[in-house]
């Protein structure tokens, strides 16, 4: 897997400054992977990743193109706390079959297999989009950008986001979409009949409803208005029909 950088953190503080800042709770590490992300202060995200615990260090697991971003700031973050971040020299290897020695369990769904940390990369050859469609799982740069909030994303669902841990970025705005207020957009997965380029606008009766990405074996992950997410709707030629 060529599109994904592995950050390492190292020191004392390692641990309590992730706890501080993403969206999961870092004392799970010792279970297994942790899937988190990092929000703006507004609650909007900035990236989403693997945590994996590397003896007193943790991995960071994260799509390559935002691994230097990420990494300035984390280092911006760092302030006092005894913490060093950098990139490390691994790969990873994931598959859906059976797991090798070392392997950890995805925590976003068990139909998303298994990743391993080391000096090789790769994986089984699984249809990952597939998998991703069937289960509604946003994939970053593609369904997940900078104007993301990650409980539209399905982050709770995804075992990506704890209520009960303190205080991080973005925790304000996050746990007030959680309490106070009902979701009225997100991410569901919808059936498309014929094909449209990922990005495509989904309308209904002219108005714009929401946004058709990627698409696998007649069904498609739509971002979606959910008060114009009715019969009708049109992603380019292709039809999109969500089952509610």
């Amino acid at each position: 897997m060529n599109d994904r950088r592995i950050l390492r953190l190292s020191g004392a503080d390692a641990r309590s400054f992730l706890q501080g800042l993403v969206t999961n709770n870092v004392d799970r590490l010792d279970d297994g992977l942790v899937y988190a992300a990092l929000l703006t202060p507004q609650g909007k995200y900035l990236a989403d990743f693997f945590l994996a615990a590397d003896g007193e260090a943790v991995l960071l697991d994260v799509e390559a193109s935002l691994a230097e971003g990420l990494l300035k700031r984390l280092n911006m973050y760092r302030l006092r706390a005894d913490v060093q971040v950098e990139l490390a020299d691994l790969q990873v290897k994931r598959g859906t079959g059976p797991a090798p020695e070392g392997a950890l369990a995805d925590p976003r769904h068990a139909a998303m297999g298994w990743r391993l940390y080391g000096a090789e990369g790769g994986d089984d050859g699984s249809d990952w989009d597939a998998v991703r469609v069937a289960h509604c799982i946003p994939e970053t740069s593609v369904e997940l950008g900078p104007e993301s909030y990650i409980l539209e994303a399905g982050f709770e669902a995804l075992n990506g986001v704890d209520f009960r841990k303190g205080c991080y970025v973005g925790q304000e705005v996050t746990a007030r979409m959680k309490h106070k207020t009902e979701l009225r957009k997100g991410f569901r997965t919808v059936e498309v009949e014929g094909t449209a380029p990922v990005g495509t606008e989904i309308t209904s009766g002219g108005k714009p409803v929401g946004t058709l990405f990627t698409q696998s074996g007649g069904k498609g992950i739509a971002y979606l208005r959910f008060d114009r997410a009715k019969e009708g709707m049109l992603a380019g030629e292709a039809r999109v029909i969500w089952q509610v």
